[in-house]
């Protein structure tokens, strides 16, 4: 069946709390543009991501707001940064890398947050059922094109709001000259 991807560059999202640390209290959320799950949008704000080794500028801020702070990052901006983040869901932020988040009012120091989040593609409890992935928590997708290939290892977000949609991070993505909207298939 094939499956809509989607591209994920670096981005942090934010808890009330760490918002107004770095962006003051009166501080609003604005949304730029909207995101393809529902409820989900790339806000306004942007911040910088800090370690002792380097720092990436302009890491986009999206909303709204969550009930946990969490970086997530590209294998690639991790060698920048010189962090080794788990690779890992959204939310499970246990023991992931520490990060300081930097905003024009002040920053945050992350004991843990940073993950490389795994490819995943959002789906729901009825299009399981509808397309016989009862029982898995994992697929495999063929990507189609130029550099093609086979990756392993998607996680199957179930949720009772999705677009149904294949997430990967930059890194993946420009392995395989893959771009938002682009199609795979699941084996």
């Amino acid at each position: 069946m094939k499956v809509s991807i989607g591209v994920s560059n670096r981005h942090v999202h934010l808890t009330k709390e760490h918002l107004k640390i770095l962006f003051g209290d009166d501080y609003k959320l604005e949304k730029k543009n909207d995101l393809t799950q529902p409820g989900q949008f790339s806000s306004t704000y942007v911040v910088t991501l800090k370690t002792e080794k380097d720092e990436i500028n302009n890491v986009r801020v999206l909303g709204p707001e969550r009930n946990y702070t969490q970086v997530e990052i590209s294998k690639t901006d991790a060698y920048k940064l010189g962090l080794n983040p788990p690779i890992r869901n959204s939310g499970d932020l246990i023991g992931s890398s520490p990060i300081t988040i930097v905003g024009p009012k002040g920053s945050v120091d992350l004991n843990y947050g940073c993950i490389i989040a795994t490819r995943h593609i959002h789906i729901l409890e009825s299009q399981i059922k509808l397309y016989g992935l009862e029982g898995k928590e994992t697929v495999n997708v063929k990507l189609n094109g130029e550099k093609g290939g086979i990756i392993t290892n998607v996680y199957l977000k179930v949720s009772d709001e999705a677009f149904f949609e294949l997430h990967l991070d930059l890194d993946d993505a420009n392995a395989h000259l893959i771009k938002n909207g682009d199609i795979g298939e699941i084996l």
